[in-house]
This record gives C-alpha cells, structure tokens and sequence, in this order.
C-alpha cells in the first residue's frame, strides 16, 4: 500500500512582496554596475525592505566609504505630478539618519523606474512642515528624482569627499600631542555637512559666504563642487570664497584660485554680473597667486568700469587693492596715491588704514601709523587676521616708547593665542626686542614670558628671555623680589633647557656678575666657569678676575694671557694678567703688563698704584717711587694714596706735614 504523500506537495506561496523585492534588487544592481561608482557590499532583507551597503569606486578603487540605502520595490501608481510616494515607519528613518548620505531607493515596476530620495530630505521635509511630526509611527517618502548614472556619480564624489575629510580630522587629532588637543579643537574650522540636494546646498553656500564664513566653505570645497559639477555657476561663491583666503594668505589650493580665474572670465562673457565687479574679483585672484601685473591691469580695468557706476565702497577697495599691487611692484609712490585715494572714497574703508598704518611703520612715522591703526576696524574675520592689527598697535606703541600701553594690546589679545597661532610667535619677537628697553619694560614682560614659558614649556628662547628680564631688572637697581639663592634655584631649573650652548653662557656671565656684586667670589667663579666652559673667548676675563681675587693665580694665569694677548687686548686685560704676574712673584712680567694696560688706558689710576709696586717688589726702589710719586700727584684724594702716606710717611709724608 502507497502512503499518501500528497501533504509534502504544500509549500510557501511566492509572496508578490518577494517578487517586488527581487525585481527592485535586480534593477538596483545593475544600476550600481553601470555606474562603476559603486559596488554593493551588503544586502540583507527584512521586513521593512532591503538594507544595502554600497561602497564608493575611485578610479577603480575600492575605498572603504560605505552608503546605506533602503530599496523598496511597488506596484502602486504614480501620483498625479509623476512622483512616487512609500510609506516608511519613522524608525526606519532614524536607523539611516545614522550615517551620512543614506538614502531610500524605489523602484516602480510598472514603469522600469528606479527612484532615489536622500534620507535627509525626508528629514529636512518634515522639519519644515510646520507640524510636530516626531511621535508619528510612519512617514510618507516621495520619490520625484531618477536614480541616474549621473546621479550615482555625484553621490560618490561627495560622499568620498566627505569621508576624507572626517578621516583627515581624525588623524590630525591622533597625531597631536595629548596635552595638545584642546588648542587643536579651538582652532579646527568648523565642518558642514553638504546635502545631496542642489538647491538646498546652494543656499547653504551662499549664507555662508554672506556671513564671511571663507574658511568653512574652503573646507568643504570639494563636496560644494561635487552637488553642482565644476565650473557650475552655483559654484561662485565658493571661488570668491577661496580667493578671499588667498588675498590674506591663508589658502591652501593655488589649483582653486588659479580655476577661479578661469571661471571669472568666463562670467565676463555671459553678462550677467557687472563687469567692474568681475574685473575687482579677477584681480584680487591674480594677487593672492602673487601676479601682480595681471593683479594690477584687471584692477585698472575694474575701475574704468566702476566710474560708470554708483558703487563708491567697491571702487574704494578698489583703489586699496591696486595700490598694494603697486607696492608689490616696487611703486610705493603710487601706491599710497591709491591708499589716499580709497579713504576720499570710503573714510571709513579698514584696509586702506591699515595699508597706510604699514607706509607710516616702514617710515618711521609712529604717530601717523598709530592713528591709521586705530581707525582699522574690521568685522569680517578673514581680513582681521591678515592685518594683524593690534599686533601691529602694540608694535608702534613700544617705538612711540609707550611700552605698557603695548602690553595691554598684547594682553588682550592672549586670550585667542590658541585659536591664532600667530599671536604667540609674533609677539614673543616683540617682547625679545622692546622687553628690555626699559625696567617697566622688563617688569611686564616678566610676566609675559612666563604665560609664553607655561604655553610653551620646551621653548629655549623663552625661558632665556625670563631670565634675561629678572638679571636686567638687577642690573638696573630694581628690587627683583628675590635673593640670589632663590633666583639661582630658579636659574637652574630654568639653564636645563636652553639648547643654544652661547646664549646659556651669557646667562652664565650674568649671574656670575650678581654674585660679584655681593662679594660671592666662589660663587661668581663657578658661574664664570660655567659661561667659558660653554662658550670660551671673552668669558675667560671674568672668570680669570674671580680666580685672581680668590687668590689662585696659577689657573688664573693661562687663561688672562690669552685674554690680554689675543682675545680681549684692552687694559682690564692687562691689568689682570699683571695681578696674577705680580702675585705669582713675577715682577718683570707684572710690570710689562701693567705697562701695557697704562699705554691703552693712561688714566687706570690702579693699574698706575700697580705698576710702583711690582718695581718696588723687584727691588727698583728709585723706579717704585718715582711712579707712584706721579701717582699720588694725579690722584691725590684716592684711598691708595691714602695708604701709601700711611704706610711710607719717610717718602711720602701725610699732607700739611714737611717731608
């Protein structure tokens, strides 16, 4: 007996979903093929539709830049406008607002039509409704665009503009030293994201660029041009953009102003801007690619066209711009002719006071230049950071001698120094030179190199100029607050990280002297030692000196003969080299030098009282007193004329008494 088995033979019906589904995949794929931008990477179906993750080709790369994109495959009929509408669950929209260019595609069977509608439109579509649309359980997506080869290239190339920059964002942080994050975060330019979205992107770009945002559409540049195509007239303000940057030194494509150019006198043919105003920014492009003579004939050209037109603020900069090209050309005549010219058109225009401000510090006019910087105001932040204006302020103020005045500007500005990476630098060179011009000078900058030194903990320089200030302050009579001890102590916390073997040695020198000062003679020669351990030449003087005074004459003598003999021949030298002689018991030497010292210097009163005592030692009596005779004449309230009378009244007898 055969079993029924009719049973077996009742399987799953193909679901028309199924089938939908499988159509719409197989449509989605070989849109992806023809393409060649994309390579599908992962298709997982569920009850929601299909999930794919498509990778972006580059020139036949693989890159590892994913796009998420939900596939739905329908029957229904288009609506009255051709547009396609799918209902969504509202967390199916969440999970593709997870990464970025995610997008739902649909295709329409009955027509053989794939649709693409970007997940942020959906976003963007409801958020401006008007309505609280956030706890509904679905959503309505219309499809009106075509899922074109065209449309996939575009996509690609923004999304793989987009992943490189946040990936370049992330290495430049791990690159970056832990301590230096923070300062990095500050001074990263903020990133935008660019919608897939023609009009929306161009809306984006033209705020922007009204509200002086240059550097944020610099750094979004390539996904701008990756919505609208290069060379597309939408493409503008991120040229003007670029070309700003340049004019304050800031770009970082030559390619992109250079293609500006391009694409600025290609507008002049279609005449839909003014013409002047093309020529001005034609010419701005050509200055900051430093073509000054193409910079300076579109300039002239610009304002031939704008002496026809009411436009007295273009013309204005107009005239500042084509000056700087003259300056850059070496006609400063001329240029300051067009400065003056575009303040008589807009008194009020910044970089023309601040362009005569720099005539006026290159004269030395600092009355002239202070009163141009403060009528330097700018609002739009790429053209304050390349005039530097307060910087320049604080410069002119110290040449003015009007040095806290100076520290103020500079205080102020501190603040930003993590954000502007030329505050520090610039200011630590002015501080360098005016700090110790004056002790109030000194005292401030005290406290300027020791924000620089905590900002900066393993700056040589730096840490030289703190010194430099507190042994300035003391040399000059200041109260520096401190003893020597303590000083020293902070000295040689300090000398660990001076790199530069003749700057640690002058500070050497400098230290060895306070202590000279005070009679530390062991200490002075050990500092002494320190400053010709480092550097030799003239250091030896100090440190023979010292040695001399602590009565070890044997070191001291080599080191006093090269100075008098061949590095430092002056009478000190000599001086010293003959108290080392005449301590040593060795007159005749003593006495050539204390001979030399007299015939460079006739008036070293003490070399003179010397050179008696040496003859006298070497038993030349009549020599000895013949000297020190003419001595005595010479310097007659000195305290070794004193002793002499003191000590020899047989010879030289105390005065108002008769030999």
């Amino acid at each position: 007996m055969v079993d029924d088995l009719d049973h077996l033979d009742d399987l799953p019906k193909h679901d028309a979903n199924h089938v939908a589904e499988e159509k719409a995949e197989t449509a989605f794929q070989g849109r992806l093929t023809a393409s060649g931008r994309f390579i599908l990477q992962r298709a997982d179906r569920k009850d929601y539709g299909t999930d794919f993750e498509i990778e972006v080709v580059d020139q036949e790369q693989a890159t590892n830049v994913r796009v998420h994109v939900q596939l739905k495959g329908t029957e229904r009929p288009l609506n009255a406008d051709a547009s396609l509408s799918i209902e969504v669950s509202r967390s199916n929209l969440n999970y593709l607002l997870m990464h970025p260019h995610s997008f739902y595609a649909a295709y329409h069977i009955p027509t053989s039509s794939l649709r693409i509608c970007p997940a942020e439109a959906v976003l963007h579509q409801y958020e401006h409704a008007g309505k609280n649309w956030t706890h509904q359980q679905s959503l309505t997506v219309n499809f009106s665009d075509e899922l074109t080869n065209a449309r996939l290239d575009r996509l690609a190339t923004l999304a793989r503009s987009a992943a490189r920059a946040a990936r370049d964002r992330r290495i430049e942080q791990t690159r970056a030293a832990t301590g230096d994050v923070a300062g990095l975060v500050r001074r990263r330019i903020p990133d935008i994201h660019v919608p897939d979205d023609p009009a929306l992107a161009g809306q984006i770009l033209e705020q922007l660029y009204n509200q002086d945002a240059d550097a944020v559409i610099s750094a979004a540049f390539d996904r701008f041009e990756a919505v609208f195509g290069v060379g597309n007239e939408a493409m503008a303000p991120a040229y003007m953009a670029e070309v700003n940057l340049g004019m304050a030194g800031l770009s970082r494509s030559r390619a992109r102003i250079e293609d500006a150019v391009t694409f600025f006198r290609n507008q002049l043919d279609l005449g839909r801007y003014e013409r002047g105003s093309l020529s001005y920014t034609i010419g701005n492009a050509f200055s900051a690619l430093g073509q000054e003579e193409d910079a300076k004939a579109a300039y002239e050209a610009a304002l031939a066209d704008l002496a026809f037109a009411n436009t007295p603020d273009l013309a204005s900069q107009g005239h500042k711009n084509l000056g700087t090209s003259f300056e850059r050309l070496g006609d400063e005549k001329r240029a300051v002719e067009h400065y003056r010219e575009a303040l008589r058109l807009n008194p009020h225009l910044p970089e023309g006071h601040n362009a005569l401000a720099q005539f006026h510090v290159r004269q030395g006019e600092w009355k002239n230049a202070l009163a141009h910087l403060d009528q330097a105001i700018f609002t739009d932040p790429t053209r304050a950071k390349a005039a530097r204006v307060a910087g320049w302020r604080a410069n002119v103020l110290f040449n003015m001698g009007e040095g806290s005045t100076a520290f103020r500007e500079i205080n102020s500005l501190l603040v930003q120094a993590d954000c502007e990476l030329w505050i520090w630098p610039f200011f630590a060179r002015l501080v360098a030179s005016f700090g110790r011009t004056t002790t109030e000078n000194a005292r401030q900058a005290l406290g300027f190199w020791h924000r620089y030194v905590g900002a900066h903990p393993e700056s040589s320089g730096g840490r030289r100029e703190l010194l430099l200030a507190t042994l300035y302050l003391r040399a000059e009579g200041q109260d520096v607050g401190r003893t020597y001890a303590e000083f020293r102590a902070e000295f040689e916390r300090q000398i660990e990280h001076i790199d530069v073997q003749d700057e640690a040695a002058f500070l050497w020198d400098r230290l060895g002297h306070w202590a000279q000062d005070e009679s530390g003679w062991a200490e002075a020669e050990r500092c002494f030692r320190k400053a010709y351990d480092l550097a030799g030449g003239h250091y030896g003087y100090c440190l023979g000196t010292a040695l001399n005074f602590l009565g070890r004459f044997e070191e001291s003598l080599p080191i006093l003969r090269e100075q008098a003999e061949r590095i430092q021949s002056d009478a000190m030298s000599w001086f010293q080299l003959g108290a080392a002689y005449g301590d040593l018991g060795q007159s005749a030497q003593a006495i050539d030098a204390y001979e030399k010292a007299l015939a460079l210097d006739p008036d070293y009163d003490l070399a003179m009282f010397n050179l008696g005592g040496a003859h006298w030692n070497s038993g030349e009596k009549i020599e000895a007193l013949a000297v020190w005779t003419s001595a005595i004449d010479r310097y007659p309230d000195h305290e070794l004329t004193a002793k002499l009378r003191r000590d020899m009244p047989i010879f030289f007898p105390p005065k108002g008494r008769a030999s």
